[in-house]
């Protein structure tokens, strides 16, 4: 059959580098040092462990800050040291260190480097407490980043777990556990009650349910029985089950998911990309403007002294660390990326996000993306003195090489074994039909469009439904009619789409009354019917150029539609567990078959965005008011810790409401 059927026309790999499985925290921030102070992986976050050295720092802050004249009034303050200089290398050696590290890889301005010199400096001035209080809500900042990008994780780091790690492969009538890698495509395997479905397979044996939430993200167990198929990362839930496996580990939709998560990071939305170049340049030009702030005001003002001024500075150095900016918008769009995913939608980078929030309008594909794709035969009309179960059998045995589901309705109403042997010189004709010899003679099967490019009268050319009509050594046969169904949620996800003010279209390669029906029924704005394969990215470019300034989004099944879906703003494959084609090509993959998930997308993606710019709006407005107050002398460290640490952690937490509940 032609791409897709219909009635005058049938038709109807795109990186903040955060690896998914071992996530370092600072990975997030590299680029300004952020997050590296603290340093623990927040694949195996361990509060217990990361918080002791926290606690004992604290106790002696705590001790050094209550006592502190009587500690001061020592001889040379001895024992303020004593008390305070420990709780100062507990909290911050990490941060030391890594500032050392950096500064001898040629890295010097970055957050580590502002935290050095603004804490020795208040050492060297004798504000001990103000020194220890920096690096001590610096590190609790850190811990509450590591737990909150460890929550973020948590949702991807699930379906990193499916992985199967065994599978019991069938020899010889025994059982032998290996590795799902060392299976053979045509192997048996053997999945009992409780366990992974290690391979994509055909069952042979057994009936069971199967859970698929975890590639799904639907809760509703699923029926399998022989002649179904399973895919790797399914459980088992209640029979025993006989497998023939159908693909090799590496080529499953389970092993191409893996690599999908494990790569949704790396590919840098262009707000990530603006806030690296700001901090790169934003960092020393505060280091500069502190040392101003230092040097100039003490030669130039009367009566303004050094400490006075250097103290000024050193709040300076302090408020102005960028991190909560650097750090909370990366985790920002990485909480969007795993909110996305705990509802079975895969973005393949946060630069999608951003896009996905630009969507002004999306194209649907029509057959298996708003409809079923179960087609049945609802109507044969012979003519020419066939008989309607001549005309099923010649149409079946036309059709026998396709695989199209209106090929296998036609099989399937025609109902007994076709003889395909008497099929020759089979050929498909793109966006028309089929041409093929039987029994000698000529027969022509597919759409109306078929019948005018070979001159072949008929007697009508519109009909209600999909159609395929046959004609035999130039002679019209007769024609089937064939219907397809609306899935479930189609009407939902054009309702959720206009709800966000987002246009509404269809292209197909159907008639234009089959989609003139379904865009009414569905409250579409607008169609293209009729199109050749060809002719859909023709259309979608019209769609692009009239966007006037949104994105435009291509919804399809991946595989006859990957042209669309590549030419796209954003390509979204539906069904991706039944299609490779649709995770290699598509930018965003929906798990399920429900296109209501498109409208969920977008919100996410929405979502994801106001969040980041909500951090990036507090975070500068915060910090810009607490430059403003420590240049004038009304802020001391104490504040300049909020400036830093508070900002740092309300961004965080704020960045944490996605993943939270991404709806």
């Amino acid at each position: 059959m032609a791409d897709s059927p219909d009635t005058c026309g049938h038709n109807s790999t795109k990186h903040c580098d955060v690896d998914s499985s071992t996530v370092h925290h600072s990975a997030v921030a590299s680029d300004c040092g952020c997050g590296s102070g603290h340093g623990h992986d927040t694949s195996d976050f361990n509060l217990l462990q990361d918080l002791s050295p926290i606690a004992v720092a604290a106790i002696l802050f705590l001790t050094g800050l209550v006592f502190n004249e009587q500690l001061r009034n020592t001889p040379f303050s001895i024992a303020e040291y004593a008390v305070l200089l420990p709780a100062y290398l507990i909290s911050g050696w990490s941060v030391l260190t890594t500032a050392g590290r950096n500064i001898l890889r040629g890295h010097i301005f970055d957050e580590n480097f502002l935290m050095t010199i603004a804490t020795l400096g208040a050492i060297a001035i004798q504000e001990m407490p103000e020194a220890v209080a920096v690096m001590l809500f610096f590190q609790v900042g850190e811990l509450f980043q590591g737990y909150s990008v460890g929550r973020s994780r948590r949702s991807i780091k699930a379906l990193l777990e499916i992985r199967p790690d065994k599978a019991n492969l069938r020899i010889d009538g025994d059982i032998r556990v290996v590795a799902p890698e060392t299976v053979n495509v045509g192997d048996v395997i053997v999945i009992r009650p409780g366990e992974k479905v290690p391979l994509d397979g055909e069952i042979l044996e057994g009936q069971s349910l199967v859970d698929t939430s975890a590639l799904t993200g639907e809760s509703v167990p699923r029926t399998v029985a022989p002649g179904g198929t399973v895919l790797a990362g399914m459980i088992n839930q209640s029979g025993l089950l006989t497998v023939r496996v159908s693909k090799p580990f590496a080529d499953s939709s389970v092993a191409k998911i893996l690599e999908l998560v494990e790569n949704a990071s790396s590919k840098k939305a262009d707000t990530e990309k603006f806030i690296t170049r700001f901090a790169r340049y934003y960092t020393p030009v505060v280091v500069f403007l502190s040392l101003a702030v230092a040097i100039l005001p003490p030669l130039l003002l009367e009566g303004a002294t050094q400490a006075q001024w250097t103290y000024r500075a050193l709040v300076l150095l302090v408020i102005s660390c960028p991190c909560g900016l650097v750090i909370s918008i990366p985790l920002g769009y990485f909480g969007g990326v795993g909110g996305a995913a705990k509802r079975g939608i895969l973005v393949k980078g946060s630069t999608y996000l951003d896009t996905l929030a630009q969507v002004k309008t999306v194209v649907f594909d029509k057959t298996g993306t708003l409809t079923k794709g179960n087609f049945r035969v609802t109507d044969v009309l012979p003519h020419n003195g066939l008989s309607q179960l001549q005309l099923l059998e010649l149409a079946g045995q036309v059709e026998s090489q396709s695989n199209h589901p209106v090929a296998q309705s036609i099989r399937q109403a025609y109902g007994q074994t076709l003889h395909t042997s008497e099929v020759q010189d089979y050929e498909e004709i793109p966006g028309h039909g089929i041409r093929a010899k039987v029994n000698g003679s000529v027969v022509l099967a597919g759409n109306d469009r078929l019948l005018h490019r070979e001159a072949i009268a008929h007697d009508v050319c519109v009909v209600d439904g999909t159609v395929v009509h046959l004609a035999v050594e130039g002679k019209y046969s007769g024609r089937i009619i064939i219907a397809d169904e609306l899935k479930e949620d189609a009407k939902e996800a054009i309702q959720g789409l206009h709800a966000q003010g987002i246009i509404t279209a269809m292209l197909t390669g159907d008639s234009q009354s089959v989609a003139d029906n379904i865009a009414k029924e569905l409250g579409l704005d607008q169609y293209r019917a009729e199109l050749l394969p060809e002719d859909k990215v023709e259309a979608l470019e019209a769609f692009l150029h009239s966007a006037g300034g949104g994105k435009v989004a291509f919804v399809g099944d991946g595989i006859n539609d990957a042209p669309v879906i590549a030419r796209a703003d954003v390509g979204i494959a539906m069904g991706g567990l039944g299609s490779d084609a649709a995770i290699e090509t598509a930018d965003v993959v929906i798990m399920t078959d429900a296109p209501s998930k498109v409208a969920e997308a977008i919100y996410i993606a929405h979502k994801t965005r106001r969040i980041v710019w909500q951090n990036i709006g507090f975070a500068m407005a915060l910090k810009a008011m607490f430059i403003a107050l420590g240049a004038i002398g009304l802020a001391t460290l104490w504040e300049a810790v909020f400036a830093d640490v508070g900002v740092a952690l309300l961004a965080i937490l704020n960045a944490g409401r996605i993943i939270r509940n991404p709806r």
